[in-house]
């Protein structure tokens, strides 16, 4: 990544230039921990994270990974394999590129806060726009794979019982119980974890079960054969798309322009990225910014491996949720339906995190460490969320909605213009050619995030639903 790593400047490898003014603590530190009475104030450099390399790469990957991935194979079916990968890369060096963009940031002010460092460009009210973004975002993200919990688990646990879902159902087929003990049972006890390091290991079985489901799909690609009939699976013929077994490998259709912001958000992990590299262990720009390449070359590969055989196995036949096409009676599906609700379920508190450190940014910038503050907020998310979940049957609609607004925002345009803000004009100028490949960046947010509104208002006005972006 030679745009990224080609100037010392960017690397930290020469003087940050003249001392900045003292700033309050809350900035200084940003989320690192307060020093005991009478000691020296830790700063950016002194800390010392204890999460290894492998670990952080688990988190931003579980964070990068979500339930869009059932969707690809349907996005490549409307762009062709080539377009579609082309797309792929593109959206993959982009993001890798935003990284860097607030990895520089960060190094330069000495701040590892997406809050604090909208303070330093744009003053309180960029804090305050900062942590309503990643907050939004977030819940977003949760309320979706809640939602996919409380719609999936139920289906999963009535095939493995053999049984008929009626209106005297037990409470184990409700899918509102089940969000409801799954939140309390597995998410909640995760999320009172303090240092998001701990969460490794379960975003290491996340990424387990995912390539369980990639491992799967692969198997089923050579198991099922083309044409379809009711014993492979259960589609039908869907008109408008290719209906034959024939490979395309370039195509344009209505569905095209949709697979731009789908693509856009395939790598949504922005909000994660500094408070996983506060924990690094060995902290530098350079090692944080190889766990972010390590990461989305990972989900790259996973993503571009799961489109490219769900589209071989169905062709034109392909849905935009990949796992309904599949014999729902089949102990393999079943199994890979089960793994994907476990990884959406382990993903659920690695995206807590940010939100709370948001709220604790903006509400108790000066207060030291509370288990009870830190739990309370944890346990008011989920509460919030499971209501949402449970109260709003179209709460995916609005999500889209802010989903498309908030997505762009914290991949292109935030990074950017921090970025043309904070870096002084003395180092460099308006003109030179970082800040105007970050100016042109943010520009090209700005134009996702119209293009996916239009689509999705354009979707209500005709069907009276979203496809959405989603995370």
């Amino acid at each position: 990544m030679e745009l990224m790593m080609g100037e010392p400047r960017m690397n930290g490898l020469v003087p940050r230039g003249p001392p900045e003014p003292e700033q309050p603590q809350a900035e200084l530190a940003g989320f690192l921990p307060r020093p005991p009475p009478g000691k020296k104030a830790v700063s950016f450099s002194d800390f010392e994270g204890k999460t290894s390399l492998g670990m952080s790469m688990f988190n931003l990957s579980n964070a990068i990974m979500g339930s869009g991935i059932l969707g690809l194979a349907y996005a490549m079916a409307n762009t062709g394999i080539l377009l579609f990968l082309a797309l792929l890369l593109c959206m993959a060096l982009l993001s890798a590129y935003s990284i860097h963009l607030l990895l520089t940031c960060a190094g330069f002010v000495g701040i590892r806060a997406y809050e604090e460092l909208g303070r330093r460009a744009f003053g309180t009210s960029g804090k305050v726009a900062a942590a309503g973004v990643i907050c939004l975002h977030n819940i977003g993200a949760m309320s979706s794979y809640l939602y996919i919990i409380k719609s999936e688990l139920p289906l999963v646990i009535w095939t493995f019982l053999d049984s008929k879902v009626t209106d005297s159902s037990p409470w184990f087929l409700d899918g509102n119980v089940l969000i409801i003990l799954v939140s309390a049972g597995i998410i909640l006890p995760l999320a009172l974890m303090r240092h998001l390091g701990y969460l490794g290991y379960t975003s290491g079985l996340s990424l387990t079960c995912m390539v369980f489901f990639l491992a799967s799909v692969i198997y089923k690609k050579f198991s099922i054969k083309c044409p379809l009939t009711d014993g492979n699976s259960t589609v039908e013929t869907f008109k408008g798309l290719n209906d034959t077994c024939e490979v395309r490998l370039f195509t344009i259709n209505s569905q095209t322009a949709y697979t731009i912001p789908i693509l856009a958000f395939a790598f949504v992990c922005h909000p994660e990225v500094l408070p996983i590299y506060t924990e690094l262990r060995r902290p530098s720009q350079r090692r944080m910014q190889a766990v972010a390449n390590m990461s989305i070359g990972a989900m790259f590969l996973m993503y571009g491996l799961t489109a490219t055989f769900g589209y071989l196995t169905f062709f034109g036949y392909v849905e935009a949720e990949m796992l309904h096409l599949y014999s729902q009676t089949d102990l393999l599906i079943l199994c890979v339906r089960l793994a994907v609700l476990m990884a959406v379920t382990l993903t659920v508190p690695v995206v807590l995190f940010p939100i709370r450190r948001a709220i604790q940014q903006l509400l108790f910038p000066t207060k030291a460490f509370s288990w009870a503050r830190h739990g309370a907020i944890a346990l008011g998310l989920l509460t919030l969320v499971n209501i949402l979940v449970i109260f709003v049957p179209n709460i995916r609609d609005i999500f889209g909605v802010i989903g498309a607004t908030s997505a762009p925002s914290l991949i292109f345009i935030l990074p950017s213009i921090f970025y043309i803000r904070i870096i002084p004009r003395e180092h460099e100028s308006l003109a030179s050619r970082p800040k105007i490949q970050a100016a042109t960046f943010a520009a090209l947010g700005i134009v996702i995030m119209i293009m996916s509104l239009a689509f999705i208002f354009t979707d209500w006005a005709v069907t009276g639903q979203s496809k959405g972006a989603g995370h």
